[in-house]
């Protein structure tokens, strides 16, 4: 697919604070004349938002399968990519979307525990080499962003998991991190401005590379 916007990605885990920085960038962004389209995942479109309501729901009386979980995730996804991303980066948006399919590698693959060949065959599958331009991932220690998470109450399914589960979803960003080219870490312990003025700093750098940075936008 031959696109004219950008594809940018927030990853991290629970509380890392990804929502709170897309809505900094976002603002930031338009000031500067971009067009922006905000999505999350798994949601985005009719079908995603439903599959989000099952994945989350802390209420099942019947224990969902990792593989289940997966499955589900990806399908969100491509309902997504074929729906609204593609033909937003066709018009020249910026994309801006809470999580994408680094969280199946971090929370499916590194939580869960699942084969990583087959998370990569699903994610090939599905997304073919379609890949963000730029994935910025808050980078918390699990503590901490489960302190932050259950401040906000009503915590979902993945929320009341045990904190290793979530040690493992770090470390599997982490790891990720070291080997994808396109992912970029920013310290999620910081304050809100500081987050938020390193995901601009390297969106500028982004923008600047695609020659599609605005006078003033630095």
């Amino acid at each position: 697919m031959e696109k004219k916007g950008l594809f940018i990605t927030f990853e991290g885990t629970e509380g890392a604070g990804k929502s709170t920085a897309l809505v900094s960038v976002s603002d930031y962004l338009k000031e500067q004349g971009y067009k922006v389209l905000c999505l999350r995942e798994p949601g985005g479109t009719q079908l995603g938002e439903e599959i989000r309501g099952i994945l989350k729901n802390p209420e099942r009386s019947e224990p969902m399968c990792a593989l289940s979980e997966l499955l589900l995730l990806y399908a969100a996804r491509a309902q997504l990519v074929h729906c609204r991303i593609k033909p937003a980066l066709l018009q020249g948006c910026i994309v801006l979307c809470d999580r994408h399919d680094l969280s199946s590698l971090a929370y499916q693959g590194g939580g869960r525990g699942l084969d990583p060949a087959v998370i990569t065959k699903v994610r090939e599958a599905v997304l073919g080499d379609f890949v963000p331009d730029l994935t910025l991932l808050l980078d918390v220690p699990a503590e901490l962003g489960m302190q932050r998470a259950h401040k906000r109450g009503g915590t979902d399914r993945f929320e009341q998991e045990r904190i290793e589960f979530f040690e493992r979803v770090c470390s599997a960003y982490r790891e990720a991190a070291k080997v994808l080219p396109y992912v970029k870490v920013i310290d999620g312990t910081k304050t809100e401005a500081e987050v938020s003025a390193a995901a601009e700093a390297e969106i500028a750098k982004l923008l600047q590379a695609r020659g599609m940075l605005k006078e003033g936008a630095e």
